[in-house]
């Protein structure tokens, strides 16, 4: 099974965010345990980097955290394809729209985020943590 996380519930884990923190950590925890094919975005990588380098001292702390994200997901690429794709969803949210034509290039079953309401498809079903850590149960 493949699963997209969405670059909210990786910034959960990375920065600790307390409300949110155990139930994205758990999906962290299913696919490290689990046969899961995990794919977050090219986007969100570069997104990621230049959120934790600003609430990180060290460059090389989040060099490290990046290292450790690229080893438990795998990247999925952003190609000019994915970019003019997402273009004609023509999305209030261009950066979710760009998630989306990710998620779908890697033939994902579930797009795991806090925002479900972003993502304006029901092509791809959308879970938010606790929703997918109840899926998982099942």
């Amino acid at each position: 099974m493949s699963i997209f996380i969405d670059t909210n519930v990786l910034l959960d884990v990375m920065l600790c965010r307390n409300d949110f923190y155990p139930d994205s950590r758990a999906v962290f925890d299913i696919v490290e345990t689990n046969d899961i094919n995990a794919f977050v975005s090219a986007v969100s990588m570069t997104n990621i980097f230049y959120i934790l380098r600003k609430f990180k001292q060290s460059i090389n702390d989040v060099y490290s955290l990046m290292d450790d994200l690229s080893a438990l997901f795998t990247i999925a690429p952003v190609t000019e394809n994915t970019i003019i794709n997402a273009m004609a969803l023509r999305w209030k949210d261009f950066e979710d729209a760009v998630q989306f034509i990710s998620a779908q290039g890697v033939n994902a079953k579930y797009i795991i985020t806090r925002n479900k309401s972003d993502f304006e498809t029901f092509e791809i079903p959308c879970l938010s943590p606790s929703e997918y850590i109840a899926q998982f149960k099942k």
